[in-house]
């Protein structure tokens, strides 16, 4: 039986991959990336010689039937993002549910796992996260004030992605909802400028205020 395979790649680090997960890469026909030229970068690494195909948010309905096709033709495909696993706050998901409605058990999805910024900071918040909700990216534009009130109201920890462009921006309308919000924010994770805060919302705002802003960030807001 054919499989599609949800492979998890570093976040960052390239030694944070699986035996497995190289082992599947080199062996499917096919692997469809986000960025081909991101994802070249860890092949390169490991010396993966597997071709690569594109698969993004931008793609259109033809390129999912003509993945869909090449399953059907018997093709084992691995699915990766630029870092993370995919289908978590990515276009991964709607891929796995168009092969899912069109090929049901005639295809199988298998799970690599790989790592995960969501869940690399909070294993790092000190938050009790037993129980805690994920909200993937705010919107950019419309709903934001909505997005964070709800997630302010929650009675777990909340985890959402933040982009450099907007994460000042997002802190400032955190700290207009609650100033004395706290949270712990974590810059690129695995990375050799990774950097954990930790205070309330305005303190963690001060000291963004002053810095660089670079790379990718997971914000946790904490119940204490």
């Amino acid at each position: 039986m054919v499989a599609l395979y949800i492979v998890g790649t570093p976040i960052g680090n390239l030694k944070d991959i699986s035996l497995r997960a190289i082992e599947t890469l080199k062996e499917v026909d096919l692997i469809l990336c986000e960025d081909t030229r991101v994802t070249k970068i860890l092949l390169d690494h490991y010396e993966i010689k597997t071709p690569t195909l594109s698969y993004h948010q931008h793609s259109q309905l033809k390129k999912v039937e003509e993945i869909i096709q090449l399953l059907k033709d018997g093709k084992n495909l691995a699915l990766v993002s630029d870092a993370g696993t995919p289908g978590i706050a990515d276009p991964g998901g709607k891929l796995v549910e168009s092969v899912v409605k069109a090929l049901g058990d005639a295809a199988k999805i298998v799970s690599v796992p790989g790592t995960n910024a969501f869940i690399a900071a909070a294993s790092i918040s000190g938050f009790p996260i037993d129980r805690f909700v994920f909200l993937g990216f705010p919107p950019v534009k419309n709903k934001r004030k909505k997005f964070f009130t709800e997630a302010v109201s929650l009675k777990y920890p909340v985890v959402f992605f933040e982009s450099k462009h907007r994460i000042l921006k997002t802190l400032a309308e955190l700290a207009l909802l609650n100033k004395q919000l706290y949270l712990v924010v974590c810059r690129e994770l695995t990375k050799q400028f990774e950097t954990t805060y930790r205070g309330t919302v305005k303190e963690v705002l001060e000291k963004l205020s002053e810095e660089e802003i670079r790379g990718e960030f997971v914000v946790i807001i904490g119940r204490r």
